[in-house]
């Protein structure tokens, strides 16, 4: 079993549960397929798990390290984005809702995609490499939205928090009585959502 399926923290880890879409942050593996570092890039991508026929060799030598996501509302909390060559069609309308949500970094659709993956690296991670969280009211979190509750990792969907496993998530809860969650998904991608990106959930 090899160490490459993602959580919505951001963390690799070790399971027999398949993934729906493939991520990439650069050659983090070794060749016995050990992981040797969380990520190489800033521009962590998420991919189809089918392209133009072709194949690959998970964790093949000097080749870039395929992790997998339960859903893309996992992969987003994570940090990834979608990625250009294989997702195109959703690249483009993530960057443009990306720009609609967060206008004061004053980008427009020349900048390049680059400049939004320093964003993204400055939310998702830490100089100590753990994970960056935030604070949001309850009430104004968008649905495909992961939070912290009780130490554990929650989808937020048409009202309902949804607890995360490998394998899929349990029943909806109501959303508890509280002023604000931790929130794992990037300040930023939570911005996207409000603008109208609605990630694919596996709920």
């Amino acid at each position: 079993m090899l160490q490459n399926r993602v959580d919505p923290f951001g963390y690799i880890i070790k399971t027999k549960a398949r993934g729906a879409w493939m991520g990439n942050r650069g050659i983090l593996h070794n060749e016995k397929q050990e992981l040797l570092r969380p990520f190489k890039l800033k521009a962590w991508l998420i991919c189809k798990l089918e392209f133009k026929g072709r194949w690959r060799q998970v964790m093949a030598p000097d080749r870039y390290t395929e992790l997998f996501f339960l859903d893309e509302a996992t992969a987003f909390a994570a940090g990834h984005r979608p990625c250009f060559e294989c997702r195109r069609e959703d690249f483009n309308l993530f960057k443009s809702l990306w720009l609609k949500g967060n206008p004061e970094y004053n980008f427009n659709q020349k900048t390049p995609v680059a400049k939004i993956d320093e964003i993204l690296h400055s939310e998702r991670i830490n100089y100590v490499k753990l994970k960056v969280m935030f604070e949001e009211k309850a009430k104004n979190i968008p649905d495909g939205t992961f939070v912290l509750y009780k130490n554990d990792a929650y989808l937020i969907s048409d009202g309902l928090m949804y607890l995360w496993s490998p394998f899929g998530y349990q029943s909806g809860i109501a959303l508890p009585h509280v002023a604000k969650l931790s929130v794992l998904t990037p300040k930023s991608v939570v911005n996207t959502f409000r603008a109208g990106y609605l990630p694919q959930m596996a709920v």
